[in-house]
């Protein structure tokens, strides 16, 4: 949030979990959140979005997303590591839950256990953004030669060459063995692509 520009306030009852962040915060503040006081004093409806960012204490992680709302904060962002904890946070003023460390996880299971995955981001509904090379057959042909949405229902959204990524690249851009595609697509559709890859 910080490297793209947003003000942030960081807030932990432990001094020593903000001094790493003091010289790139907004600011920093060090109180108990589950004190609708210390809370109060934080001002959270002026804030466009409160993020709930406590894992091993889901008592407090449910007050305060509570609490925030109570406050006024327009938008509540909570970490739960169950889906049980979901629902309760999403009952009790939640806006958004999000699973970091399994969504982690699962991203890692997907790019390590696929060959030929350089990387992998999940979308909705099945479809996912996968990084791959592409098969030796399509080297020096073009993107519209290929007619890769026609007969493999994925579509090109970027090419990685050299460091550098292309985003959207033009229908005649000749593909080259050392680049990384950026697909989207569902998984089987995919797997088919990468089976083919040797």
């Amino acid at each position: 949030m910080i490297r793209l520009g947003n003000e942030v306030m960081i807030v932990d009852k432990e001094e020593k979990n903000v001094e790493d962040l003091l010289p790139v915060a907004t600011a920093a503040k060090i109180g108990d959140c589950t004190n609708e006081e210390v809370l109060k004093s934080l001002g959270v409806g002026n804030f466009d979005i409160c993020f709930v960012c406590i894992g091993s204490n889901f008592q407090s992680s449910l007050e305060i997303t509570s609490l925030v709302k109570e406050l006024g904060a327009r938008y509540v962002v909570s970490k739960a590591n169950r889906d049980i904890h979901a629902k309760f946070l999403l009952r009790n003023g939640a806006d958004e839950v999000i699973y970091p460390d399994r969504d982690i996880a699962e991203r890692l299971a997907v790019k390590h256990s696929a060959n030929h995955v350089f990387d992998y981001v999940e979308l909705a509904e099945g479809y996912s953004i996968f990084e791959i090379p592409p098969v030796a057959a399509w080297v020096g042909k073009s993107i519209q030669d290929l007619a890769v949405r026609t007969k493999y229902h994925v579509s090109i959204l970027g090419i990685k060459s050299g460091g550098h990524l292309q985003i959207l690249p033009r229908a005649d851009r000749k593909l080259e063995a050392d680049d990384h595609l950026m697909v989207v697509g569902l998984k089987k559709d995919v797997d088919k692509i990468l089976a083919n890859i040797k």
